[in-house]
């Protein structure tokens, strides 16, 4: 079957686990055929450009959410186009307005319900002015879009939050939305785009999810929903630290909560990374029925080759990830002091480069710090050297070649972090059968299952009680490695994601077994088979009345030699077929 891939901010051009994750699914189902569209976030994206495809995907479609609105996109819209603008826009706004500001306890169901009838009606309104009007991104930068702002805003019933936004308010709301809602101006739905894909798979809810959200509206077409990390947390989290007024936060959150739940709404299924986006998604209205947890997979092929740990008396942690400020490094320095009262053999390494956060440098400048002079440099005597206890390395430098290097020098592997979302590099320690010692945040318990200890955030002595525990009990850290690469190869494997996908294209395929409404007989039911296998080849079909039918398909013809004695080459064989006496076949 084809695919439509929707991403933002993804694959094929941003690196990253979201990217990682697309192409190991284009690369696992290559029974698929993939055609990938694409929301540029970033103008360095575009500037690396994408990366090479796998022969069964092909970059159908890529527009920016950024920058100013897309060449061909400004011709004036007259005056009936204008008030059909006002009028859905009028309607998305205002469902944002009322959605922003609560609903009293009796009656909040229905309302809520009310207002995200309101918030579709909007957007598929505007999406439908789009399809026949190339004004759209115009209109949404337009006097006519402010005025419609300020007149939910400020009008009879509006929250306190918002009735107090200015004119420079308004414009940034503007200016916000119009690239959030660039996807429904696209030419991407037409027969040599999304109207030809038998189902569409968005890489997130929200704004990647509005082609086939779209699609679903024009065509038909199924939708399936992917969120590893919730966009809507994501945007939560972001908005405290954007300098952005009040009445422009609230309507931003309001507009993104609502796309999330209509999305959620058409999906025909969603499948959650976690139990935590699950979670997420429920809150936002998602129908539980149609959720289903599949784990993002890992390769798990460079970690099989690790040992076993033995079950011998060594003391030697390991922490591996990106240096960043929520990884608690300093909490975790702290609890190897308390250790190595008791140990004094341990040793900690501290492997990985800097995260993306900007005060990562200065971050590990000062777990350096404190490392020196939390243990100064020992020596076993006075002709040697001293050396610390804590190291810290990178991933490819000589101690530590590759991340199974470094889980293989593990006696215990340690998770320290204050926030984490799903914790890769425990997922990479159980497939080398390492023992763990975790702290109690995002995934970890979920991941873990049981097979490794979990302690509370932000707690050193916990967290030195539970490494103290597992270095002196080398049998009890052999069972848990065992069970934790057991629970590992069996949940988290690219294998295990990939063939769940697999599945859930060929049952959602099922329920349409049609095809897009685009592919019926003129009347606009779907018709099964109605698109021929050839048109998936390079260059589609032949044109009608060339194709050549095969010899064993044509009508066998009468010998003119046959003809002029009067007998057919049929009359030649015996009444049930078989050779006429002196005719051998």
């Amino acid at each position: 079957m084809r695919i439509g891939l929707l991403t933002e901010g993804g694959y094929p051009y941003a690196s990253g686990e979201a990217h990682g994750w697309c192409d190991r699914l284009v690369r696992g189902l290559t029974g698929h055929d993939f055609a990938l569209y694409t929301l540029i976030t970033d103008p360095r994206q575009e500037a690396r450009g994408p990366v090479e495809l796998p022969v069964n995907a092909r970059l159908m479609g890529q527009a920016r959410l950024w920058g100013d609105i897309p060449t061909g996109r400004r011709r004036a819209a007259g005056r009936r186009a204008r008030r059909r603008f006002a009028e859905h826009f009028g309607d998305l706004a205002a469902a944002c307005v009322a959605l922003s500001a609560g609903e009293p306890v009796a009656g909040a169901e229905a309302a809520a319900d009310g207002q995200a009838d309101r918030f579709a009606s909007g957007l598929y309104g505007l999406a439908d002015l789009a399809r026949g009007s190339a004004a759209l991104p115009a209109l949404l930068r337009s006097e006519d879009a402010v005025r419609a702002l300020e007149a939910v805003c400020h009008g009879a019933g509006a929250p306190s939050a918002v009735r107090g936004a200015q004119v420079a308010d308004l414009l940034a709301v503007a200016a916000e939305l119009e690239p959030a809602l660039r996807p429904l101006s696209l030419a991407w739905y037409g027969d040599a785009g999304l109207a030809a894909v038998d189902l569409c798979h968005a890489a997130s809810a929200g704004t990647a999810a509005l082609p086939g959200l779209l699609a679903k509206r024009f065509f038909g077409t199924p939708l399936l929903v992917t969120e590893h990390g919730v966009g809507l947390r994501e945007h939560y989290l972001a908005l405290p630290a954007a300098p952005r007024t009040v009445p422009v936060r609230v309507l931003l959150a309001a507009f993104r909560r609502a796309l999330a739940a209509e999305t959620y709404a058409r999906a025909a299924l969603i499948t959650p990374g976690g139990t935590r986006a699950r979670r997420w998604q429920e809150r936002c209205g998602a129908d539980p029925a149609r959720l289903r947890t599949v784990y993002p997979g890992m390769a798990a092929g460079p970690f099989a080759a690790v040992p076993d740990a033995a079950a011998d008396d060594s003391a030697t942690l390991v922490w591996t990830g990106a240096i960043a400020p929520d990884k608690d490094l300093v909490g975790l320095l702290h609890a190897f002091a308390d250790l190595r009262r008791t140990v004094p053999a341990a040793t900690l390494r501290i492997i990985g480069g800097l995260g993306a956060d900007p005060e990562a440098a200065g971050y590990r400048a000062q777990c350096r710090a404190l490392a020196a002079q939390l243990f100064p440099d020992e020596a076993a005597d006075a002709r040697t050297a001293g050396e610390n206890p804590v190291s810290f390395e990178e991933i490819g430098g000589p101690t530590a070649p590759t991340a199974a290097d470094a889980y293989a020098s593990a006696t215990v592997v340690v998770l320290s972090s204050a926030v984490e979302g799903f914790p890769r590099s425990l997922v990479e320690a159980m497939f080398c059968g390492r023992a763990t010692v975790s702290t109690d945040t995002g995934a970890v318990c979920e991941v873990i299952g049981g097979t490794g200890l979990v302690v509370p955030p932000r707690n050193p002595r916990a967290l030195a009680d539970a490494c103290r525990a597992l270095l002196g009990d080398p049998e009890r850290r052999a069972r848990l490695g065992a069970a934790a690469r057991a629970r590992a190869f069996e949940l988290f494997t690219v294998e295990q994601n990939t063939a769940a996908f697999r599945g859930i294209y060929l049952e959602l395929i099922a329920g349409a077994p049609g095809g897009p409404a685009g592919c019926g007989a003129g009347d606009g039911v779907p018709r099964p088979f109605a698109r021929p296998a050839e048109s998936r080849v390079p260059g589609g079909p032949p044109p009608a009345g060339t194709a050549r039918t095969p010899s064993w398909a044509r009508a066998e013809q009468a010998d003119p030699a046959d003809q002029a004695g009067g007998r057919s080459r049929r009359t030649r064989r015996g009444a049930a077929g078989e050779p006429a006496a002196g005719q051998v076949w």
